[in-house]
């Protein structure tokens, strides 16, 4: 844990952050390291993408659909789209990826069910306020069932993320092809292990705008190796949060800054569990300290702090999304 900063130190020394256009083309070879060598990567989608839908909200603001797209042999992206009822003939939309998290469905972030605590709604609130929304289902559920896929993908060089990668290029292929939609303004939105796919997707995924981390942001490598905290995935039983070599390449502030210059921001509740404020605090300072000074552009990160546990506030995020999506008021 010691040497760790100072070999990502290494790693990241030949990244140019002079300006945000050397930035971007200084660390690609970064972005392929982490996705090939951390994550593991799978080719790109083979499979036509052969969409399936059916209308399954009719709200007084927005109509739901349920969608199906074909990724690999065997290997699909689901999720629920919400279209709102103002659209205009040829106006193209906004679009926020609204993602759940540990054992969560699409439906969550819509509907007031069980899970509103966490989710507040938060997909139907945006589409009320004309946001095209689309809500993935992502394969961490069925508990110890996704952590075999994790450990079954390990000694195959592959991990969780790699399919989940793949299931974000497809939908956002299906996302740019639909006519209401603007595929310069899709952003993404994501809760706990939603916040995870946040510094996880986005940074690798060019054609996402921009990425919102709620509910995870941390300093991930002491996350996974204290002894000492009640914090540390080392003392509960979530054993695949485990990745290969990752102490040693990057940590999340360095995810984060992979994002640059796309926006990010950092949604982050007081009596959230999953860390204490100093360790959130500690490692979003790296990621708000890179943007000011280095790429001088601090409007495009910010974090917000609010009273609150686990969960969705949707405050300084929603003005976020209006700013650097465009989508005033």
């Amino acid at each position: 844990m010691g040497e760790a900063p100072k070999k990502r130190a290494a790693f990241w020394s030949k990244a140019d952050a002079s300006s945000p256009e050397r930035w971007k083309q200084t660390t690609q070879f970064h972005r392929d390291y982490i996705w090939d060598e951390v994550i593991g990567r799978l080719p790109s989608p083979s499979q036509s993408a052969n969409p399936r839908t059916r209308q399954i909200y009719d709200e007084p603001k927005f109509s739901g659909y349920e969608v199906m797209l074909d990724v690999w042999p065997d290997v699909f992206a689901f999720g629920i789209l919400l279209v709102p009822k103002d659209l205009h003939p040829g106006e193209r939309r906004p679009v926020v990826v609204c993602q759940h998290g540990l054992e969560g469905r699409p439906r969550d972030t819509i509907e007031n069910n069980d899970a509103y605590h966490y989710y507040k709604q938060f997909a139907a609130r945006l589409a009320q306020q004309g946001f095209v929304t689309f809500s993935p289902q992502n394969p961490y559920i069925g508990k110890d069932r996704f952590r075999l896929i994790q450990r079954q993908g390990h000694p195959l060089k592959l991990a969780l993320f790699s399919f989940i990668l793949g299931q974000h290029e497809r939908l956002l292929d299906w996302l740019a092809s639909q006519p209401f939609v603007d595929p310069e303004r899709i952003g993404f939105y994501g809760l706990s292990y939603g916040g995870k796919t946040a510094v996880r997707v986005p940074p690798l995924l060019d054609r996402y705008a921009l990425s919102i981390c709620s509910a995870d942001f941390n300093e991930w490598v002491w996350k996974n190796t204290r002894i000492d905290s009640r914090y540390s995935y080392l003392v509960t039983s979530e054993y695949d949060m485990i990745e290969f070599d990752f102490a040693n390449v990057v940590n999340y502030s360095e995810l984060a800054n992979l994002m640059a210059p796309r926006p990010f921001m950092v949604e982050r509740g007081h009596h959230d569990g999953v860390a204490p404020d100093e360790w959130v605090a500690y490692e979003y300072a790296k990621t708000r300290y890179f943007y000011a000074t280095k790429l001088k552009i601090p409007e495009n990160t910010e974090i917000e702090f609010f009273d609150g546990p686990h969960t969705i506030n949707g405050k300084g995020t929603v003005d976020f999304l209006r700013k650097h999506l465009k989508w005033p008021k």
